[in-house]
C-alpha cells in the first residue's frame, strides 16, 4: 500500500492528473482572452476556428478526468499522449492569433517543464520535440494578428507579454512546487520503508536465534524432566530438598510449556491463520499468561462490556504484542518501586485502542519508539516496543507512546476491519 500511494504522488499519474486541472485553467483563461479580443477590443479574429478548438480541448478534458477515474495505470507513453494533444491545440489556437508572433507562444515550454519534473529523460526530449516542431511552424506558418482599429499594436504585444509572463511564472511555480512537494514525500516514504525493512532484518535475525535456541533447550529439558522423578524417589525422606527439587522440575515443566508455545506461535505465523475468538477471550488469555510470568504485578483492566462482547480475528502476532507491552510495563513500575499496570481497552470510530500504562520514570524524550537496542525505561532493549510495532504496521494499525503524570503510556490501535470479524 505505501509503495502504491507513493507512485501516485510522483510520475506519469501525478503529471496526467495535474495537466487534467491545468487543462482546465487553460480552457477558461483561452475562452476569456478570445472573447475580450473579439468582443471589448473588436479585434478581427477567427471567432469560430478558435472556439472551435478550445471545444475540441474541453471535449479531451472530459475523457481524461474519465480516464483518470479508471482502475489501470497511467503509462508515460499515455502522458506524453495527452501533452502532445495541449500542445497541438495550443499550436492550433496561436496559428490563427499570429504563431511566433504571439507573446504567449513561450506556454509551449510549461509542459517541457513539468515533464521534466516527472518523467524520465526520453519522454522529456519526445515532449521538447513536439514542442519545438510546433513552434518552427508557427514562425512560417499562421495567420497575422490583426491589430485594432484605433493603432497601438506594439502596447498591445508588451501588454500581452506582460500577462504571459504573470500566467507563466504562476503555473510554474505553483504546479512544480507540488511536484517537488510530492517527490519529497515520495523520498521520506521510502526512507521509512528501508527503515522498516532494516527493523524486521533484526527482527528476523533474533526469531532465528530465538528457534536455535528453542531447539537446543528442548534436549537438556527432556533430560531434567527424566531425572528429576527420579531424584525425587531418593531423596524422598529430605523434606527441604523434595521441596526444591518440586519446584524446579514446575519451572523444568513451565519451560517446556513456552517452548511448545513458541513452536505453535511459529507454526500459526507460517500458516497466517487467524483464530477466531471474542474480545473477552483474548484479553483474559493474555493476562492468564502474563500473571504467569508476572505474578507479583497488580493489574488493573479497564473493558467495558459491550466492548468485551467483540469477536475477533487474532493474528499471531497480537497475543505476544500484548503481553510484551505488558511486560515492558511490569519492569519500568518495578523500577519505580511499583507493581502496578493498567489495561484499558477501549473501541471506537472503526479502531480497537489497548493502552497499557505504568507506574515507571517514563519514555526518555531522546528515544526513538521501538528502536532495537535502545529503550527509554531504564535496563530496556525496546525489543518488546519493536515487535508490538512491527504487529501494529502488519495490520494497518499504529503505536504510539507517551509520558503521563504517573509514568508511560503505550497506545496499540487497530483498525477492526483488520482484526474483526465483520
Amino acid at each position: 500500500m505505501p509503495h502504491r500511494h507513493a507512485n501516485r504522488r510522483i510520475g506519469p499519474f501525478a503529471l496526467t492528473r495535474m495537466l487534467a486541472w491545468l487543462r482546465l485553467c487553460a480552457i477558461a483563461g483561452q475562452s476569456v482572452a478570445v472573447l475580450v479580443c473579439a468582443l471589448w477590443m473588436h479585434l478581427a479574429i477567427p471567432l469560430l476556428p478558435l472556439l472551435t478548438g478550445i471545444g475540441a480541448l474541453a471535449v479531451f478534458a472530459v475523457f481524461a478526468a474519465w480516464r483518470l477515474g479508471q482502475p489501470w495505470p497511467v503509462r508515460e507513453w499515455e502522458t506524453i499522449l495527452h501533452v502532445a494533444v495541449d500542445t497541438l491545440v495550443l499550436g492550433y489556437l496561436l496559428y490563427f492569433t499570429g504563431g511566433a508572433s504571439n507573446p504567449f507562444v513561450t506556454l509551449l515550454l510549461v509542459p517541457i517543464a513539468l515533464t521534466a519534473a516527472a518523467l524520465s529523460v526520453p519522454a522529456v526530449l519526445a515532449v521538447a520535440a513536439l514542442a519545438g516542431v510546433a513552434y518552427l511552424l508557427l514562425l512560417y506558418r499562421y495567420e497575422p494578428l490583426p491589430l485594432p482599429m484605433h493603432g497601438g499594436g506594439f502596447p498591445l504585444h508588451i501588454l500581452g507579454m506582460g500577462v504571459n509572463f504573470v500566467i507563466t511564472a504562476l503555473l510554474l511555480g505553483f504546479f512544480i512546487n507540488r511536484l517537488a512537494r510530492a517527490l519529497r514525500m515520495q523520498q521520506l516514504e521510502v526512507q521509512r520503508v528501508r527503515e522498516r525493512a532494516l527493523r524486521d532484518e533484526g527482527i528476523l535475525a533474533i526469531a532465528t536465534q530465538a528457534a536455535g535456541a528453542a531447539h537446543e533447550l528442548n534436549t537438556p529439558l527432556a533430560t531434567m524432566r527424566t531425572l528429576l522423578p527420579e531424584l525425587r524417589r531418593e531423596h524422598a525422606q529430605d523434606t527441604l530438598l523434595e521441596e526444591d527439587l518440586a519446584l524446579l522440575q514446575e519451572q523444568v515443566d513451565r519451560c517446556r510449556t513456552i517452548l511448545r508455545e513458541m513452536v505453535a506461535f511459529g507454526q500459526a505465523q507460517l500458516s497466517q491463520e487467524a483464530e477466531r475468538m471474542s474480545l473477552q477471550a483474548f484479553v483474559h488469555g493474555c493476562l492468564e499468561r502474563f500473571q504467569l510470568l508476572r505474578p507479583e504485578a497488580e493489574l488493573a483492566l479497564d473493558l467495558p462490556d459491550a466492548t468485551a462482547r467483540l469477536v475477533l480475528r487474532v493474528p499471531a502476532g497480537l497475543r505476544h504484542a500484548l503481553i510484551n507491552l505488558l511486560n515492558n510495563a511490569a519492569d519500568a513500575s518495578e523500577s519505580r518501586g511499583s507493581d502496578a499496570v493498567e489495561l484499558q481497552i477501549r473501541c471506537e470510530h472503526g479502531w480497537l485502542e489497548l493502552t497499557v500504562r505504568d507506574h515507571g520514570p517514563g519514555f526518555d524524550s531522546q528515544a526513538e519508539l521501538g528502536e532495537l537496542g535502545r529503550s527509554g525505561k531504564q535496563g530496556g532493549l525496546g525489543l518488546g516496543l519493536a515487535l508490538a510495532e512491527a504487529t501494529a504496521e502488519r495490520l494497518d494499525g499504529e503505536l504510539t507512546a507517551g509520558n503521563t503524570g504517573q509514568g508511560a503510556q503505550v497506545r496499540l490501535r487497530l483498525p477492526l476491519a483488520a482484526i474483526g470479524a465483520g
